[in-house]
């Protein structure tokens, strides 16, 4: 058998009766775990992993780990490997001769440790040797860095999960590194605090690689059972690595054996019972018989080509879900994905699966500049060799993807620098954006109730993407979607199907942060709602960006309703007579306001787009409406700059007046009677108008989402006419009598506090009686990674 030489499988039987010897001429030497390790075991094997199980996919996974850093040195070093020899993964189960208890023995032909490196490795804290690894990869300029799972190092302690005692052997390769290397032996019980290290008295017997032996516990026997662990190998791992996994399987088998001639006798039984029975010889007839014998093999478990291989009329929904659990680390099954056979435009054809999680990492919101992509994988005939694409990294809008793509005839051996310039590269890019626009234009077709899904999570990101990808904008923005005053989930194309008859505007009324219902219920938008138009209620900061980006959807432009140009489409020669007759009747209250307002409006004028409000500030053609001041103030630089364009384009706004509001109609007639008075005017009463002047355009701008020049300026003169309507006196002083504060105290107190005792949780006292409320806390890296102390 071409997969593993005689040497291997003689080893394998030997295994456990070679390592259960006491080596009394072979110098062991006893070591203790570092502190932190002690702990860590402690958490891996009561608290880390809630299923047992995961114990063999995180051994394949450090297997193929260390099989990945044996391909890539070759390419460095060429005279250790002869390219012939088998690259795999082998398992088997043994139960002891008596039959009590048994071991399981994985072995892998990887790239192996020292003596030193095994101390390194297994003995101090999460320190599998792949960062150190592919640091030096990266400085070496190796190609890709390959798929190295065992990034955090712990997945070798999950042995002690199912395993008394785990004996490790294992041997590198005889390189530069290691001219004359040795095997050696790593070995350690689950319930002791140390290990021990000493050369293996079998001598090598590996050639290059390792062997873990897992003394089985007695509640783990059903780990022997091979078609147990052909189940958790399918489950786990056959989607995780691309080099074979063998498992050791016996069955009982008929065989044939020696053939013999046997004669038979056949008897005829007559029709007639009174008819005499007559015997008659036959021709002698050979019979083969068998016997059933045990056969032991290996059977391939990743036989079959990778899913994204096969066609995906054959892989099933479960399939899909394991292989991006398995490949992306997400315990969460994706929303969709997308199977699918293409070709770069050079001649480089490829399969592809591109998957949409379930959602959005915190990161991708909080660090806003980091578009990074690391979770494109990109193999070349099975093999992976990369995960970042450098310069054509995919867009921020699109780094959340999941994507794995396998290439046909891109060459293995190039460096990395290379392989980022090729024209397959520059395609890659494009092909994962075309293809996931066009599975969310499908899911939106077909499946409405599973797009809303989507939307859920990715309605902002899909946002984002319309507004800077030039492209593919108007493919993106017909995907998003949105919340108006007559439904939900609405889109531009669902707008333009719902517009009324004349209309050539779409409305929308924007304002960051507040909610649908506030939008809804806006100065801005009550003519509108009134007469059965529909808004789009934007309350995302991109919301305005992409309007503003678009400017018109199928012809039609978007209209922001608190600016003005606001038109119904449907306005008839009597409403502009109507409306010029209203702005003769209203002139002099326009030109007093006008005067009253000062620089807190350019102009005051008779609107058509109030019902009940007496009165609101809309932003001029060309001016900023609230929002977009709201968004400059948003950022640094627009909070910093304050030059003179930007001063001006604030002070663009109108006051527009109901003339049907009861208290503008009022407020006209005390204007006339103050007019009418000439020289001779009221001062009272024109003192009094002033102030409710004041109060109408402050509270239309702070009803139209402005500021007010001054606060309290504006609350001081509410206050005053509160009083008036109350009866109570304005100069009525309010009782502002406080208790002063103690003398000076420079004493210090006696106990204070020491920095290193800071208190970050305050533990009610009825939860620190008893043994039944437990706190623990720990420390992590930047990356995630549990940082251990000595002192812990």
């Amino acid at each position: 058998m071409r997969l593993l030489p005689s040497l291997v499988l003689t080893l394998t039987a030997l295994t456990s009766y070679v390592l259960a010897q006491e080596a009394s001429d072979v110098s062991k030497v006893k070591l203790d775990y570092q502190s932190d390790v002690a702990r860590l075991r402690k958490i891996v094997i009561n608290s880390l992993y809630s299923n047992r199980d995961v114990f063999l996919r995180e051994l394949i996974s450090n297997a193929n780990d260390a099989l990945e850093k044996f391909r890539l040195t070759a390419l460095m070093e060429k005279d250790i490997y002869d390219g012939v020899s088998p690259l795999n993964v082998t398992l088997k189960a043994e139960r002891n001769a008596e039959g009590k208890g048994g071991r399981i023995v994985i072995t892998d032909t990887g790239i192996g440790m020292s003596l030193e490196e095994l101390t390194l490795n297994l003995g101090t804290l999460a320190k599998s040797g792949t960062s150190e690894f592919l640091t030096k990869a990266d400085s070496e300029d190796m190609t890709g860095g390959g798929n190295l799972i065992g990034a955090f190092g712990v997945g070798f302690y999950s042995s002690f999960l199912v395993a008394d005692r785990v004996t490790v052997a294992s041997i590198p390769p005889k390189s530069s590194k290691h001219p004359n290397p040795t095997q050696n032996i790593f070995s350690s019980s689950a319930d002791e605090g140390s290990f021990e290290i000493y050369p293996d008295p079998r001598g090598n017997t590996l050639g290059h690689g390792t062997e873990i032996v897992l003394e089985l516990k007695n509640d783990a026997m059903d780990y022997l059972t091979p078609s147990n662990l052909m189940k958790l190998v399918n489950q786990h791992s056959s989607f995780s690595t691309a080099f074979p996994i063998y498992l050791w399987n016996e069955v009982e088998e008929e065989l044939p054996v020696e053939a013999e001639e046997v004669h038979t006798t056949e008897f005829e039984t007559p029709e007639d019972e009174d008819e005499a029975i007559v015997e008659e010889d036959t021709e002698p007839e050979t019979m083969l018989k068998t016997k059933k014998v045990v056969v032991g093999r290996w059977e391939h478990m990743n036989s079959q080509p990778p899913l994204w291989m096969r066609d995906p009329k054959t892989v099933t929904d479960e399939e899909y879900n394991l292989l991006y659990q398995a490949t992306f680390k997400d315990f969460q099954k994706p929303l969709a994905w997308s199977h699918f056979t293409g070709d770069s435009g050079d001649g480089v054809s490829f399969r592809a699966l591109i998957y949409v999680p379930s959602r959005l990492s915190e990161e991708f919101f909080s660090k806003p500049l980091d578009a990074s992509t690391k979770d494109v994988k990109l193999f070349v005939k099975h093999v992976f060799i990369t995960s970042d694409l450098g310069e054509y990294s995919l867009p921020k809008w699109a780094s959340w993807v999941k994507v794995i793509i396998d290439a046909e005839d891109l060459p293995l051996n190039v460096s990395r620098e290379t392989f980022q310039s090729s024209a397959f590269l520059k395609q890659v890019k494009n092909v994962i954006i075309r293809r996931l626009i066009q599975l969310f234009g499908k899911i939106a077709e077909e499946d409405p109730e599973k797009f809303n899904e989507i939307t859920t999570t990715y309605n902002t990101v899909l946002k984002l993407g319309a507004a800077e990808d030039n492209k593919n904008r108007e493919k993106l923005a017909a995907l998003t979607r949105y919340t108006t005053n007559q439904r939900n989930g609405t889109s531009f194309n669902d707008y333009i199907e719902n517009k009324k008859q004349g209309q050539r505007q779409i409305f929308y009324l924007a304002d960051m942060g507040k909610s649908s219902e506030y939008l809804a219920g806006s100065v801005f938008v009550e003519k509108l709602h009134a007469r059965g138009y529909e808004v789009l209620l934007l309350n995302e900061p991109l919301d305005e960006i992409l309007t503003q980006t678009l400017r018109n959807w199928k012809g039609i432009s978007f209209q922001d309703v608190a600016k003005a140009g606001l038109k119904f489409g449907d306005d008839s020669e009597d409403d502009v007579e109507m409306m010029a007759a209203l702005t003769k009747k209203f002139a002099p209250l326009l030109d007093w306001l006008k005067l009253e307002a000062g620089e807190n409006v350019r102009d005051v004028v008779v609107s058509d787009r109030l019902v009940t409000s007496p009165c609101a500030v809309v932003a001029d053609s060309h001016g900023f409406t609230a929002n977009v001041q709201k968004l400059m103030s948003a950022t640094s630089k627009g909070a910093a700059k304050n030059d003179a364009m930007q001063e001006l384009m604030k002070k663009q706004k109108v006051l527009e007046l109901n003339p049907r509001s009861p208290l503008i109609e009022g407020l006209l007639r005390r204007v006339e009677q103050l007019n009418a008075d000439g020289e001779a005017k009221d001062e009272e009463l024109e003192a009094e108008l002033r102030e409710v002047a004041s109060i109408l355009v402050d509270g239309a701008l702070v009803r139209s989402g402005f500021e007010v020049p001054d606060s309290n300026l504006f609350l001081s003169r509410v206050d005053r006419v509160l009083r008036r309507s109350l009866g109570v006196s304005e100069s009525a002083p309010t009782e502002g009598t406080v208790k002063p504060a103690p003398p000076i105290d420079p004493s210090l107190p006696k106990e204070m506090p020491k920095d290193d005792e800071k208190v970050f949780l305050n533990i009610p006292d009825e939860f620190k009686k008893g043994d039944q409320f437990k706190l623990e806390m720990e420390e992590i890296d930047e990356e995630g990674n549990a940082i251990l102390h000595d002192e812990l």
